[in-house]
């Protein structure tokens, strides 16, 4: 092990993705390591956090931004990687990786440590390709810098996208009717394993570039579903067909899960290959690190929602623009509005805010929640998110939350709630809460895209009169519920 002597400083990219917010909590633990952060928006990451941490704002495509993230950095972590937000989300991560290689060289860096996907090139799908790429190029210079690689195949964890899939299936679905892929072999891994192997690759003694394999034993797509359900107590059968294409079983699982039709696709093309561990390199350098077994990560993923202790989401960031928030946090320039103005009486403001910041999920949209579930199924037939995204905690919301097929891009407590339509329409679209010391203001905020946008809009107002005058009227009365309720 390398000597702790001083303050070593890391620096993480990716900080506010599902497994960058799980990483930065546990280092903050840490007195040996001083963080620094690099994220697009530091307003993602909470005040309390701010505080304990350096955060530099921007991208990996900007030199200037890299040489200042990366100054007098020990370790770096790389943990940027795209679900194909766009046509050429190849080469974004190709350059990515380039220019964050090439940065650290200039900065002095020690090491790099990278997550990536299990897989072998010949197989492997678009996307894994992409992050078999991203590996290789991270570790192209090892004379220059050092490189430690690791390979995850599906990540157990809460909130992790895998996870919510098998859960989804196995809790809506007692019969599923099942296409080939799922006979393909896996290596599963718990995210807090993952975690493990990525903290002591910190403090690990080795010189060369290293590629570590890391998973618990190999298993089926069926038998993780079967044990799955077994960790939830339930009954379930599959029947494998050889008729269901890659694009059939992508709208299957939108029908039934969280997550939408382009991560589906994207994760169905994958699960064609298998992804098992090619090398014992774990083993090998981190004895210490026994991964749990699958079943067993199920469970403790389960008791995490059950406690309400989920730290990440798979949807919390990603290469989507519409998960950069600062893009999006001022409607200032709508032109078309529906605007509801409702006093508060007796009501605190904080009684408010609380209400309003407890609205979607499993709490629902009150008295006309079938409007808003048909908006959300068809949102999911044409490719977005649907309401059944959910949100991370049933009452508490964080910026750069999803919050169903909206995300959180503004927030000041007991002041304001402002939410961005992530959801397929012709234009731009928020929904702001302005909670006022005597009066709610609540107001949808429209930008057509021309003249599609305005007819949209106009031929929805007759819903928008019934759902959101309902709105406003039940966040207050769930408002004085909680204050009377202490």
């Amino acid at each position: 092990m390398e000597q702790k002597d001083t303050v070593r400083k890391i620096l993480i990219t990716g900080a506010t993705g599902y497994i960058g917010r799980r990483l930065k909590t546990r280092l903050l633990g840490r007195s040996d390591l001083s963080l620094r952060l690099l994220v697009r928006n530091r307003n993602k990451i909470s005040p309390a956090t701010r505080d304990r941490v350096e955060i530099i704002e921007g991208d990996t495509f900007s030199q200037q931004t890299l040489d200042r993230a990366l100054e007098g950095v020990h370790t770096a972590f790389y943990l940027i990687h795209s679900m194909g937000a766009k046509k050429d989300f190849e080469e974004l991560d190709r350059r990515s990786a380039e220019n964050f290689r090439d940065a650290c060289i200039r900065a002095g860096v020690r090491r790099i440590i990278y997550l990536g996907g299990l897989g072998i090139r010949e197989t492997a799908s678009r996307h894994l390709r992409s992050r078999i790429e991203t590996g290789e190029i991270l570790s192209a210079v090892s004379g220059r810098i050092q490189t430690i690689w690791f390979r995850a195949g599906i990540i157990i964890g809460s909130g992790s996208a895998s996870f919510e899939i098998i859960c989804s299936l196995v809790h809506k679905l007692p019969v599923m009717i099942t296409p080939r892929w799922v006979a393909t072999r896996t290596q599963p891994i718990a995210v807090d394993d993952v975690l493990s192997y990525l903290e002591a690759a910190i403090d690990l003694s080795h010189q060369d570039n290293l590629q570590v394999d890391i998973g618990a034993p190999a298993m089926s797509f069926k038998e993780m579903m079967l044990q799955a359900a077994r960790a939830m107590g339930l009954r379930r059968w599959l029947i494998q067909v050889p008729v269901l294409t890659p694009r059939i079983s992508s709208f299957w699982l939108i029908l039934f899960t969280t997550v939408p039709l382009r991560v589906a696709a994207a994760l169905v093309e994958g699960l064609k290959s298998e992804t098992v561990v090619q090398n014992d390199n774990a083993k090998r350098y981190f004895p210490d690190i026994y991964p749990m077994a699958y079943e067993k990560a199920v469970r403790t993923a389960l008791v995490e929602l059950e406690q309400h202790q989920v730290i990440s989401r798979w949807c919390d960031s990603s290469a989507d623009i519409a998960c950069d928030i600062t893009a999006h946090d001022d409607p200032g320039g709508s032109v078309l509005r529906d605007v509801r103005i409702l006093p508060l009486g007796n009501i605190s403001q904080a009684a408010v805010y609380k209400s309003a910041c407890r609205i979607g999920g499993e709490n629902g949209w009150f008295t006309y929640n079938i409007f808003w579930r048909l908006r959300g199924l068809i949102d999911k037939l044409v490719g977005g998110y649907g309401l059944s995204r959910g949100r991370r905690m049933d009452h508490e919301l964080r910026l750069g939350d999803a919050l169903d097929f909206w995300k959180v891009v503004d927030l000041k407590e007991n002041k304001r709630l402002l939410l961005h339509a992530q959801m397929k329409l012709p234009g731009k679209a928020w929904l702001e809460f302005d909670i006022q010391p005597d009066q709610l203001v609540q107001t949808a905020h429209f930008i057509p895209s021309g003249i599609w946008g305005r007819i949209y809009w106009y031929s929805v107002l007759p819903i928008h009169n019934l759902v959101f005058t309902n709105l406003a009227r039940q966040i207050l009365d769930t408002a004085r519920t909680i204050e009377q309720s202490g």
